[in-house]
């Protein structure tokens, strides 16, 4: 019996490394294929930009930008419209991970025409998108099933964050993060993390560049800075409740309105253009990457930067632009960090820094991606005293995403309970059930008070 039993342990144990090794295999598979994907884009980008912005006036080109995107969109691929990263994960939950052949050229060419031509939106939902659009090419190709393409797809979207920003491992925890809100898929952490690695390599290989700061900063008071760190989440929950709700409201808004979508797209790229001629700065379109790295480098910025590039992007996507959020997210994030340090008279590089990574957490509801993200751009010391700061935005900003297709695990808030198992865009803030005794209480203390002033006539 004892002998039986452990042929049996020893034989499942010999499953699980063969399947090891399996998933090990094909996910340098899927890195290198995104790699290679992603360093045709990322080059091909940063070549079209260095020849457009050379002239001071391309902003100029922005209408045309929208125009073509729309155009390519809508004739040759409609699945690619939108910020990429929502897609793969809609198409994961109700697609099996389908993702067309088609999508990977034409999200390619409409986003590098936006970016190019002076629209405000990131490069990494794109990456992420043409990244899982390529896995699932090679997953149909080669007749995986259902639960293996899923996970290979997630295998791409984690190379496409890693290509993008160099950061393997953050790669990894946002792919397994990401999909669902509450809960991490533990299952697809080796193959995302092998596939963020080899693309990372192959990337820095063929020359692309990552983001590498270095943030030096003094504590002083360790139980001070903790202190910051919680007002600091606090304020940026803030700022991404705004965002959401901005970008939301303008793309709803933009299709109820009922006329041509490429008047749609004239519009909102003449919306660019005004800010660009009232503000006299481009700082405001395209991928801003420059005011990122002024914010970082402890440079001031302007109080209002964060909410004019949040319009811009807003519009941008809105109206018919093609690209990501995550470059955007960045920008908004270090540049409120950055305003938040002036106010309160801090290290501005360090609250720009952790301003960032706290953003990202909030409006993509991946805070342990945030906190990794922050430890390999900035150090172990930043992400370390930032995770606190990333942990508060998230619970501040609720039952709210960037992504509308993520899928409701567990519930965010410590004092209601909602319905689960809703992609977010379904969830019906109303509908909560108050279980904590002391704010219920509090709740109805407030609702008497305003019906009393109701019946006296004093509202």
């Amino acid at each position: 019996m004892i002998q039986n039993r452990l042929l049996r342990s020893l034989f499942f144990n010999f499953i699980v490394l063969m399947s090891t090794l399996k998933w090990f295999f094909l996910a340098t598979i899927a890195g290198l294929l995104v790699g290679l994907a992603a360093t045709v884009f990322l080059r091909t980008l940063d070549f079209g930009v260095n020849k457009v912005y050379a002239w001071n006036n391309h902003f100029l080109l922005i209408p045309l930008a929208f125009v073509l995107s729309i155009f390519i969109v809508r004739t040759f691929a409609p699945d690619a419209k939108g910020h990429g990263t929502d897609k793969i994960i809609e198409a994961i939950h109700k697609k099996a991970g389908l993702i067309e052949a088609k999508v990977i050229p034409v999200k390619l060419v409409a986003t590098l025409i936006t970016l190019i031509l002076g629209g405000s939106a990131g490069k990494q939902g794109p990456c992420a998108q043409i990244g899982a659009g390529v896995a699932s090419v090679f997953a149909k190709i080669t007749r995986m099933k259902e639960l293996d393409r899923k996970r290979f797809v997630l295998c791409g979207i984690s190379a496409g964050f890693s290509a993008v920003f160099g950061t393997p491992i953050a790669g990894a925890v946002c792919a397994g993060e990401v999909i669902f809100v509450g809960r991490f898929s533990y299952r697809e952490f080796l193959p995302s993390l092998v596939a963020s690695y080899f693309s990372f390599f192959v990337t820095r290989y063929f020359g692309v560049t990552h983001l590498i700061y270095n943030i030096e900063f003094e504590i002083g008071n360790d139980i001070g800075l903790v202190f910051h760190m919680l007002f600091l989440g606090i304020f940026i929950g803030v700022v991404a409740i705004i965002f959401i709700t901005l970008m939301t409201g303008i793309e709803h808004g933009v299709e109820k309105i009922k006329i041509s979508p490429y008047i749609k797209g004239i519009l909102g790229a003449l919306v660019l253009v005004g800010i660009v001629v009232a503000t006299g700065s481009l700082d405001y379109i395209g991928l801003g990457t420059h005011v990122i790295d002024d914010a970082l480098a402890g440079n001031a910025i302007a109080g209002e930067a964060s909410f004019l590039k949040m319009l811009t992007t807003s519009v941008t996507l809105g109206t018919g632009g093609s690209g990501g959020v995550l470059s955007p997210i960045f920008y908004i994030g270090s540049t409120a960090g950055n305003f938040w340090a002036q106010l309160m008279s801090k290290d501005i590089a360090l609250f720009s820094a952790i301003g960032m990574i706290a953003f990202l957490a909030a409006t993509t509801n991946t805070p342990l991606a945030a906190i990794l993200l922050g430890m390999e751009l900035f150090g172990v010391k930043v992400g370390s005293f930032g995770s606190i700061a990333c942990a508060v935005s998230y619970l501040i900003v609720g039952h709210m995403s960037v992504y509308p297709s993520q899928v409701l695990k567990e519930n965010k808030t410590f004092f209601t309970y909602t319905k689960t198992d809703v992609v977010m865009k379904e969830v019906d803030r109303s509908d909560y059930v108050i279980h904590d005794t002391f704010l219920k209480n509090l709740i109805d203390k407030y609702r008497r008070f305003v019906h009393k002033k109701d019946v006296n006539g004093d509202l």
